[in-house]
């Protein structure tokens, strides 16, 4: 089964989420288990409503391009049914791809949720985060027992001021 970056982190928050105890994560697991069942199911319908309708495009070229007198020698049931078949499979697989779209927004709508109660689970475990940035701590230089602070709001290196630190 190919994996891309989408379903690798994916299945990776809904790991993390296994962690909590909480109803709620694990609803939000389920759920998005649900909504990739129900994504991976429109892919296959839009896939075979796509193979349809290039099928019913086919049938209706191929005896006017092959055929002498092509409305004549066909039957008219015949062209009616293969285009009706060719419009209805167009339709789903219109249908088909904004329901894809709709299940694949709900589905970042749950791994955002899941991020945030992941990253909430972590900081209940593991305490608060070490700071990110220059302009939140000091960034010691082990050579010379100096730290650099960030001079401006910015936090650019060229803004750093140097302070003897003991």
């Amino acid at each position: 089964m190919i994996t891309n970056d989408h379903q690798k982190q994916t299945e990776f928050l809904k790991e993390c989420l296994r962690y909590d105890e909480n109803a709620r994560c694990q609803e939000l697991a389920q759920e998005i288990i649900r909504m990739q069942r129900n994504e991976r199911c429109v892919q296959r319908a839009a896939w075979l409503m796509a193979v349809l309708t290039a099928l019913a495009v086919a049938l209706l070229v191929y005896p006017a391009i092959l055929l002498e007198n092509f409305p004549y020698s066909v039957p008219q049931l015949m062209v009616n049914l293969v285009g009706v078949l060719g419009m209805g499979s167009l339709i789903s697989l219109l249908a088909f791809l904004v329901l894809g779209v709709i299940y694949r927004e709900r589905l970042n709508q749950l791994r955002e949720e899941s991020r945030r109660r992941v990253a909430k689970l972590l900081e209940t475990r593991l305490g608060n985060v070490a700071p990110t940035s220059v302009r939140e701590g000091f960034i010691r230089d082990r050579s010379r027992g100096r730290a650099r602070v960030a001079a401006d709001d910015q936090g650019s290196p060229a803004g750093f001021d140097t302070a003897a630190r003991d």
